[in-house]
């Protein structure tokens, strides 16, 4: 290679014999009239440039095709790329969105299962108390059906129940009658411990005239017996008789009696004649043995009430108890009535709430048997 380029710069190429790589047509004609001049000397010569010049023009062309078509593939090839890119990424976003909601029905679905299964289990243990108060309910209600069979129904003016009217028993087995019912009345002995001096009068003479307004309201009731003191009948007794009689020195525990005795969850039993254990020790407001809770004053007291299930107790005395047991008597005959478990005339059985009126009204002035 450097013999040649030695043999080239000793033979520097000939000027004006140098042709273009793409000759125009002036070019063209020039050379052909210059050929034509040199008379045909340098013929040969030119032919071999025009050919050289040819196949070079010719590759350039080619050349140039060939990056053209290059550029125009990849331009296609980058065209076809951006929209691939634009249709991954609308894929990607789909599929993102896609597990977004996914996961939000996942979540979704899980909340509103764990939300059934405490519904479930909130009805679960709605039924089981309800189940349990429904059997407590039937116990109470079979006790008190058996007790109005020989109590209530038994008793009519033709017949009394003497159980019912003791008054109306000698004095000798009266005075065996001891302890408390519930559902008992107690007027009849407050009417023989008032006369104990006096011989009773038979019951055939007592005198009685119905009222027509209380008999009216009574009957009005009767068409569809309801424990609601809205209405004309339960709202006088509660004004006259049930209000004045449950209305003791401590206030806010007779309000307390008043709702247990219109729940029915009241409980009166007799104090034992053991000693309280200690840490079941009653406090100050809770009475004791010598003090009543009620009214507050130092009595005897026999007896003690508990309020539902709270397990706290109420010592009361005879007189206190006389007015609460005046009460819940009123209350279980109508709870007898309006379940539908008497079955005697309008007129009885107006009387039989006037005669446990009269108790609440006796009970609330004072009177009460000598064996409360």
């Amino acid at each position: 290679s450097q013999v040649s380029f030695e043999e080239e710069s000793q033979n520097p190429p000939a000027v004006g014999h140098w042709k273009p790589l793409m000759p125009s047509q002036g070019d063209k004609e020039e050379a052909e009239s210059g050929c034509q001049d040199a008379g045909g000397v340098h013929e040969p010569q030119s032919t071999e440039q025009l050919n050289v010049s040819r196949l070079r023009s010719s590759s350039v062309e080619i050349r140039e095709k060939g990056s053209e078509f290059l550029r125009d593939e990849l331009h296609k090839a980058q065209k076809e790329l951006k929209l691939k890119d634009k249709e991954c990424e609308r894929l990607s976003k789909v599929r993102e969105q896609l597990e977004q909601e996914l996961e939000e029905l996942t979540a979704s679905l899980f909340e509103e299962a764990h939300k059934m299964v405490r519904e479930a289990n909130t009805k679960k243990a709605a039924a089981e108390k309800q189940l349990r108060e429904a059997r407590g309910k039937i116990d109470m209600l079979q006790a008190e059906v058996t007790a109005l069979k020989t109590l209530v129904i038994t008793s009519t003016p033709s017949s009394p129940n003497r159980e019912l009217h003791p008054q109306l028993q000698s004095p000798s087995k009266a005075g065996f009658r001891k302890g408390h019912g519930r559902n008992k009345s107690t007027s009849s002995a407050v009417v023989s411990a008032a006369g104990q001096n006096a011989a009773p009068e038979p019951v055939s003479r007592e005198c009685r005239e119905v009222d027509s307004i209380l008999f009216a309201e009574f009957q009005a009731w009767k068409e569809s017996p309801t424990l609601d003191k809205s209405c004309s009948f339960l709202e006088r007794i509660y004004r006259e008789d049930v209000g004045p009689c449950l209305d003791f020195t401590k206030q806010e525990l007779s309000e307390l009696v008043r709702v247990a005795v219109e729940q029915n969850t009241l409980t009166i039993e007799p104090v034992a004649s053991h000693t309280v254990p200690v840490g079941q020790v009653a406090a100050e407001e809770c009475g004791g043995p010598k003090k009543c809770a009620l009214s507050g004053l130092p009595r005897t007291c026999k007896h003690r009430i508990m309020l539902g299930d709270s397990g706290s107790y109420y010592y009361i005395s005879p007189s206190c108890r006389a007015r609460i047991t005046a009460v819940c008597n009123f209350f279980t005959y109508i709870r007898y009535i309006q379940q539908g478990l008497v079955r005697q005339d309008v007129e009885l059985m107006y009387w039989e709430v006037m005669r446990l009126r009269r108790e609440m009204s006796l009970a609330k002035l004072g009177f009460y048997p000598t064996e409360m």
